[in-house]
């Protein structure tokens, strides 16, 4: 669990998960069960050798959860990389609130551990093209997701002012890149948009893209939250380049995209 990670709001342990299953698919309650990992909103716990439950922790993350188990068995099928789409799926019993997933466990390291290849970067750039498209009417929306980068202002400047007091990380051009991605216009529609692409939500095996997954943020919106990750997962400005031009985006999206 990294650090600022909001505190649990329900205790999720083996016991209780493996109550659930005994209730709900007593044909997997015979595995074996360890917990696997906590993240921001949900806890993972292995499953066995092959599957993995994913279980909010904090009641938003409630809703979050649905819209995985509603969106991504559809577009799961166009996508070039493995995502978590849901095998199976629990509802609230045994005193635990919230729905819950059984997914395929997927090998792998998580990118801020194992970066990606450089050679990487155009099949970063693929897989986020695939995913934008252009979402239904009834695609949930975010107010901090794939959203106008000004509706993010007050947070990013007072960051930005806490780093700059304490770091010399904000530098000119950093300031210069922010101030036109606020300028920049909007120039798509509606698209599909993963919503919290970073390193910690990417796994790597060998070099290479093995999976995207944490869904919770799926929206629809604009996709330059996405595009973001290009900087966020190569450090190298050929394979950003290299990324930026498989995409083929406008000026104004790559101005969003580098805010």
């Amino acid at each position: 669990m990294t650090a600022g990670t909001p505190p649990a709001e329900i205790d999720i342990t083996v016991a209780l998960v493996r109550q659930l299953l005994q209730a709900q698919h007593p044909d997997l309650a015979g595995l074996p069960l360890e917990i696997a990992g906590e993240g921001w909103d949900n806890v993972m716990v292995r499953l066995g050798e092959d599957l993995v439950l994913r279980l909010p922790r904090r009641n938003v993350a409630d809703q979050l959860l649905r819209n995985e188990q509603r969106w991504l068995p559809e577009l799961a099928p166009r996508l070039p990389l493995p995502v978590p789409v849901p095998l199976r799926t629990g509802v609230p019993g045994e005193g635990y609130p919230y729905v819950w997933s059984v997914l395929r466990w997927i090998e792998g390291e998580t990118a801020d551990l194992t970066p990606p290849d450089a050679s990487e970067a155009p099949v970063l750039a693929g897989f986020l093209k695939a995913l934008h498209q252009t979402a239904p009417d009834e695609a949930p929306s975010s107010e901090v997701r794939g959203c106008p980068l000004g509706n993010r202002l007050e947070n990013i400047e007072r960051r930005m002012a806490v780093l700059a007091a304490e770091t010399h990380a904000i530098t000119p051009a950093i300031r210069q890149a922010w101030r036109a991605g606020l300028a920049a216009p909007i120039d798509l529609p509606r698209l599909w948009v993963a919503g919290d692409v970073h390193a910690r939500n990417v796994l790597v095996r060998n070099g290479r893209f093995a999976a995207f997954i944490d869904w919770g943020d799926i929206c629809a919106g604009d996709p330059a939250s996405d595009l973001a990750s290009i900087w966020g997962l190569f450090e190298s400005a050929d394979a950003r380049r290299a990324a930026i031009d498989a995409y083929g985006m406008s000026e104004a999206t790559l101005a969003r995209a580098r805010g």
